[in-house]
């Protein structure tokens, strides 16, 4: 009978264990950051994530990424964040630039003649996208916003009021998804919503 219950509490630790690997092997998984995302902010790891719907119609999933360890030296990249828009359908790469713009102009920054540059940088820079791709915007204070599409490069525009403009579209308390903004800025991914236009 002792030799049977030493069994049995052998087999529970065991069992513990497992569960302590599973579990643990399952939260590096769920923290394990995109290369690019890593490369830039090494300390990042997953804010929030939601939907953005227009009329009901799902055009994209974000997630935000920003740095919980500011053990980063690169005085640079200190506070930065990405915020990773996941496409749900086909969209021309100067209508979202345009949309982009329209909104930094909602939000009352920069001047029209900034906003009339940016728009063009934007243009330059930003691909059509499919159901399926990746863009990446990074955050860099005071220097820069930096853009990847499916982990690639692609160009950055180097203006700290533009990076400021860009990234209040989505984190700015006036911003016209709010319901998004908060999914963003929670602790963990929520379930996701539908926003309105």
């Amino acid at each position: 009978m002792t030799s049977a219950r030493a069994g049995m509490q052998r087999s529970l630790v065991y069992a513990g264990i497992a569960l302590l690997f599973w579990l643990g092997a399952g939260s590096v998984a769920a923290q394990t950051l995109p290369p690019h995302i890593q490369a830039e902010l090494p300390y990042a790891t997953l804010r929030g994530s939601g939907s953005f719907r227009w009329f009901g119609l799902l055009i994209y999933e974000a997630t935000l990424y920003d740095k919980a360890d500011k053990r980063d030296t690169n005085a640079s990249n200190e506070n930065g964040l990405a915020l990773d828009l996941h496409y749900a359908r086909a969209l021309d790469g100067k209508k979202i630039a345009a949309a982009s713009i329209e909104q930094i102009e909602r939000l009352g920054r920069g001047s029209a003649t900034q906003r009339q540059r940016w728009l063009e940088q934007m243009r330059a820079l930003f691909p059509d996208v499919e159901s399926g791709t990746h863009l990446t915007g990074i955050f860099v204070p005071g220097t820069a916003a930096r853009f990847y599409r499916d982990g690639t490069w692609l160009g950055e525009i180097r203006d700290a009021a533009f990076a400021d403009a860009f990234f209040a579209i989505w984190l700015a308390p006036n911003t016209s998804a709010p319901a998004l903004r908060t999914q963003l800025l929670t602790s963990k991914p929520t379930v996701t919503t539908s926003q309105r236009p």
